[in-house]
């Protein structure tokens, strides 16, 4: 018995020291891309500048200090401070979101192709969205965004859950359908909307970080903060409750309330970000799916590792929209898609592969 506990003992510090290097080296990493894609834009600010305006306005914010640590020109504080760095953050926060709510709906449906929208909540986020635009509704985009968000994921929960039990393909099948139903009816919106509405929701479902300032980052990083603390938490409840229902409440894990908590955290976390980003894809695919091969399957580790690179990965995305069009910049969601789609066929290709 000795023996045993010490052997756990052993694999918990394991684990333990092993998530403390990964997220230690990928914040590291996240940072340096925050700082590295504030450089980027119509105005050349340096690498050093950016840096030392960060830091600079960190130390000011501290109570008793104060800094000088930027003497350079005051308009390269403002465009840093007011214009580059909240767009760049609300990148970083929605990609590790995404990938938060990514990795555990991997490990949910226990199959590497599943992503956070796929119990329809971006589905729902596009319908109350475009519903505004196209209608001019008294009522924010981003809120009616989250709102139908939400109502989405809970109406496909309870058409899949019958007696108390919510069958995993059940919940699957219930979010396709219903995730067809509200893309026709955004089709319909749409179809009736005039030319300026149909531009806007349709460079809305694209994704984007346009006009992205500090009032998104404050509306942002409390249900996202609170939701990663949450997923971390279960995330042993999660690795349990892939061996098997009733293997989990043998070691003491309660299958319902684990599913209940995971989806809709999951689902609370993503709307979230959709709603201040718009529809973005293939971050909670591809990332969970690429730092699954390295970090491996315990989703104590995949969950933080994942949020950070896909905090690095949207905001390097984010910068690569901003860069690549002269005179103005791509949706997110396009750059996204283009490197997500062949980075994510190479990993099922090479997977095939192993298999044979």
């Amino acid at each position: 018995m000795a023996g045993h506990e010490t052997t756990v003992g052993y694999a918990k510090a394991s684990v333990r020291s092993r998530t403390f290097l990964w997220c230690a080296s990928l914040s590291v990493a996240l940072v340096a891309s925050v700082v590295t894609a504030s450089t980027v834009g119509a105005v050349d600010i340096s690498y050093a500048s950016v840096a030392s305006i960060v830091a600079d306005a960190v130390v000011n914010a501290v109570p008793y200090l104060s800094s000088d640590l930027y003497t350079g020109p005051e308009a390269h504080r403002t465009i840093i401070m007011n214009v580059r760095l909240p767009r760049v953050v609300v990148g970083a926060v929605v990609g590790f979101a995404l990938s938060a709510a990514g990795a555990v709906m991997q490990g949910f449906f226990r199959n590497p192709m599943a992503d956070p929208s796929i119990v329809g909540v971006s589905s729902g986020a596009a319908v109350g969205a475009v519903a505004v635009i196209v209608f001019a509704l008294p009522v924010g985009v981003g809120t009616a965004a989250f709102v139908g968000a939400l109502a989405t994921a809970a109406t496909v929960y309870s058409i899949a859950t019958k007696n108390g039990r919510t069958g995993v393909a059940t919940l699957l099948l219930a979010g396709v359908a219903v995730q067809t139903f509200l893309s026709a009816v955004v089709s319909y919106m749409m179809y009736i909307s005039d030319d300026q509405s149909l531009r806007s929701a349709v460079y809305w479902m694209m994704g984007n970080m346009l006009y992205k300032g500090w009032s998104d980052v404050v509306a942002l990083v409390p249900p996202v903060a609170v939701g990663f603390v949450v997923l971390v938490y279960y995330a042993r409840d999660l690795n349990v409750l892939l061996l098997g229902e009733e293997e989990a409440r043998t070691l003491g894990v309660e299958p319902r309330r684990t599913k209940l908590v995971l989806l809709a955290v999951s689902s609370l976390v993503t709307a979230a970000a959709v709603s201040v980003a718009g529809v973005i894809g293939f971050v909670g695919l591809v990332v969970p799916h690429a730092v699954r091969l390295v970090v491996g399957p315990d989703h104590r580790i995949l969950v933080p590792t994942s949020s950070l690179a896909g905090g690095i990965f949207l905001v390097s995305a984010d910068a690569i929209a901003r860069s690549t069009v002269t005179g103005g910049e791509l949706p997110v969601g396009i750059v996204t898609a283009l490197v997500g789609v062949p980075f994510f066929l190479y990993l099922l290709r090479d997977r095939k592969v192993h298999e044979l």
